[in-house]
């Protein structure tokens, strides 16, 4: 199987804004992000004010609602990682036959 090139979209996400007539079943659901394709259907079928259903969609360029992980960001691609010399003053490498 040929790998496909991500476009930039890879990672849009939407979430659900509970509108004026919001149901209990997207109040559940508010905050939490969705592929597109796994987004549920607006207005939801156990909506009990599907006719006057305001809810809606709101878009994210990523599927994450925070840093993956805590603490200090990950270094960049050039970062400098500090390594503890071990060779003595003036020794050099030693040449493998």
């Amino acid at each position: 199987m040929a790998k496909t090139a991500r476009s930039k979209d890879s990672w849009h996400a939407v979430s659900i804004v509970a509108g004026s007539h919001a149901c209990a079943a997207i109040q559940r659901l508010q905050g939490k992000r969705y592929l597109p394709a796994e987004a549920p259907r607006l207005p939801l079928a156990t909506c009990g004010h599907q006719e006057q259903c305001t809810c809606k969609y709101r878009h994210h360029a990523d599927r994450r609602a925070d840093q993956r992980r805590s603490g200090t960001p990950a270094p960049g691609p050039n970062a400098q990682v500090p390594v503890k010399e071990r060779r003595r003053p003036g020794e050099r490498r030693e040449r493998r036959s």
